[in-house]
């Protein structure tokens, strides 16, 4: 999030990617930063999925990460399903 919010700051635009375990402390990371940083997350647990689960997870969050990159949208975004 530290990094997020430095690279905003020098007009680098980007986005917090997280597991939906992390929605509320990257919400607090954001509001104690002064920062609510675009965020998409993912479907918990990450750590144990296969390449070919990771890989689905990452196709269906692409579409929310490309719109939260390029509309600034500040509001976590969650996959259906």
């Amino acid at each position: 999030m530290h990094d997020i919010a430095d690279l905003e700051r020098r007009g680098v635009v980007g986005v917090f990617l997280a597991s939906e375990a992390f929605a509320d402390a990257a919400r607090l990371q954001g509001a104690a930063l002064g920062f609510p940083a675009p965020c998409v997350l993912v479907p918990h647990p990450v750590q144990d999925r296969t390449d070919a689960e990771l890989r689905a997870v990452a196709e269906e969050v692409c579409p929310a990460v490309v719109a939260a990159v390029t509309s600034g949208a500040a509001s976590p975004r969650s996959p259906s399903g």
